[in-house]
């Protein structure tokens, strides 16, 4: 059984399993990545449909354009949420600037900043459910039980130094959030984010 993380072989076969049109394939990917697509794309539009129809929209992309990855460019988990994340902005651009259109109210700068804001969100969403389990565990009991790096320590059963490196790398990949407005690596047929 593959692991959470995809071997850079997985996702080759995966690839190559995908352009032969195996719909075996296509459901192994979809069991695989459609709570990450549809968490994404929730986390973009705050829309249960919305983001059911991105999620749809992205496993047809994927199936109808297997070449449209490459293993060489990372993995195909990133491939996806790139994606993902691409597709989400689009349709949240789209669907704010028809309702800035109908009701005249607001401006294209406030509809650049919920954009901006949806896409940073989605992307550290991205970057908490990626990272290795010690760091996430580390940022979990830091944030959510306000635990400070010694107690992390104990909890976790580490050394204090360790807790403050799993700590302090854990918050630099969180910061890269605000670097970009998607998560990283090739966003569509050839194209980058």
């Amino acid at each position: 059984m593959a692991t959470k993380d995809a071997p850079p072989r997985w996702d080759r076969k995966m690839q190559q399993r995908l352009a032969r049109g195996e719909a075996a394939a296509l459901g192994e990917l979809y069991d695989r990545f459609a709570s990450l697509v549809h968490a994404l794309a929730h986390r973009v539009l705050g829309d249960e449909r919305a983001a059911d129809g991105i999620t749809r929209e992205v496993f047809a992309h994927v199936w109808e354009h297997p070449d449209a990855y490459d293993p060489k460019q990372g993995p195909l988990r990133s491939w996806v949420a790139a994606l993902t994340a691409r597709l989400a902005v689009q349709r949240l651009r789209a669907t704010e600037t028809v309702a800035l259109a109908h009701s005249g109210e607001g401006s294209t700068e406030e509809l650049e900043r919920k954009v901006r804001r949806a896409s940073v969100a989605a992307r550290a969403d991205y970057i908490v459910t990626s990272m290795p389990a010690p760091l996430r565990a580390a940022l979990e009991l830091a944030y959510f039980q306000r635990r400070d790096y010694r107690q992390t320590a104990v909890d976790l059963g580490v050394t204090e130094d360790e807790a403050r490196r799993r700590l302090r790398l854990g918050l630099q990949l969180l910061s890269t959030a605000h670097d970009a407005g998607a998560p990283p690596g090739p966003a569509g047929p050839g194209g980058a984010v």
